[in-house]
């Protein structure tokens, strides 16, 4: 297959008569097998008091339920991070922020290209230009400096208010849970109090500050014990092309279709890499053998059709994104300083927003509705 084929390959997937979507549907098992006890992600419990935090369990009238075992946005951030490994670094720009003495690449910010560590940087101008041209309708400006957020979504919330809607989306989750709770007992190495070593704790908070410090037995009980999933564990994931088609170089055609093409490249690349099952501690998932993943494409109609083996999608899906990357031309890698005084102006703004609203003249909000929320960047929720 020549180049200019291989470019060509998906040309059909771009066309507005193309399918809505690409779908994964996989079915997973803890390592320990079917009945095994696996934790789900854990949540804070939400302002009003409505959710009370812990495990995100829908309860449904006849009986059944639903649990998130991870969500959107963590998803998100098991995905993304592909393009650091050295097959796929190619593909993308690498930006890096300096940050002290931390180096943090865009591709591991919690906002992507909307994150305050870019937007408080020597990329600061850039990025705002990008965003706006955005508004305008180019997307161009930011797929050459931050093509995964077009695949993976961005708000710029704190500055232009440009969003890019998610083209992959990724769910995991189990049906019909049994919860169960566990109980712990911590025994400090010796009876520091008894063999006067330490004084008897005088106060509450010297009491706190031994239990907080390992000094004393602390019990633990009926705290989460994760759960079992009697009806299974199910991922599903979606590369809507029906949003990818929306994305421009502003009235050229030719960009626009060298540019769609590079960020479904991209998109394929991601969507079809193998997903690791570890999610976090005592939630270790694995192919359910006796169930087949399937990979679809969803047309207009309704209609879905086989769209080949995950392994194979992979395959031919580095191979095109490698051309369309070519053709489109990756934006430089670049490594900028984060600027204190930059981030000083930031702060101030966002302070000076606050008092005006206390006084009633601006309405705000503190809720983050973005499609990066939540994102759980290198700390993915507790078991």
């Amino acid at each position: 297959m020549t180049e200019d084929e291989l470019l060509k390959k998906y040309d059909a997937w771009l066309e507005e008569t193309g399918p809505s979507a690409l779908v994964i549907r996989e079915y997973l098992m803890p390592v320990e097998g079917h009945d095994g006890v696996l934790f789900p992600a854990t949540f804070a419990a939400s302002e009003d008091k409505t959710f009370k935090g812990g495990y995100n369990i829908d309860e449904f009238r006849d009986g059944k339920n639903i649990c998130l075992i991870d969500s959107v946005g963590s998803q998100a951030n098991r995905i993304e991070p592909v393009f650091t490994k050295k097959e796929y670094a190619g593909l993308v720009p690498q930006i890096v922020v300096k940050a002290g003495e931390k180096r943090v690449n865009l591709l591991e910010a919690g906002h992507r290209a909307g994150d305050a560590i870019v937007r408080c940087s020597g990329l600061k101008q850039d990025l705002q230009a990008a965003f706006k041209a955005v508004l305008n309708g180019d997307a161009e400006p930011l797929a050459k400096i931050a093509p995964t957020s077009l695949v993976f979504g961005a708000w710029d919330s704190r500055d232009t208010q440009a969003k890019v809607p998610r083209l992959i989306v990724s769910t995991i989750r189990a049906f019909d849970v049994r919860r169960l709770t566990r109980s712990a007992q911590y025994v400090p190495a010796t009876e520091y109090i008894d063999g006067g070593l330490l004084d008897e704790p005088s106060d509450k908070r010297t009491k706190d500050a031994y239990a907080e410090r390992g000094f004393v037995h602390v019990p633990a009980s009926g705290a989460p014990g994760g759960v079992v999933a009697t009806g299974g564990i199910c991922r599903d994931a979606s590369l809507h092309l029906a949003a990818l088609r929306l994305l421009k170089a502003g009235e050229n055609p030719e960009r626009t279709l060298a540019m769609r093409r590079y960020i479904l490249g991209l998109a394929l690349t991601a969507f079809t890499a193998p997903a690791s099952g570890y999610l976090r501690q005592g939630c270790n998932l694995v192919l359910d053998p006796n169930k087949q993943r399937k990979v679809e494409k969803v047309l207009s109609d309704g209609r879905r059709e086989d769209a080949g083996l995950p392994n194979e999608l992979h395959k031919d899906a580095l191979a095109y994104a490698r051309a369309a990357a070519k053709k489109f031309g990756i934006g430089q890698d670049r490594e900028v300083a984060f600027d204190r005084e930059l981030a000083k102006e930031d702060v101030s703004i966002g302070s000076g927003a606050s008092k005006k609203s206390s006084r009633g003249s601006i309405e705000t909000t503190t809720t983050d509705v973005s499609p990066e929320a939540p994102r759980h960047r290198g700390r993915p929720p507790k078991a």
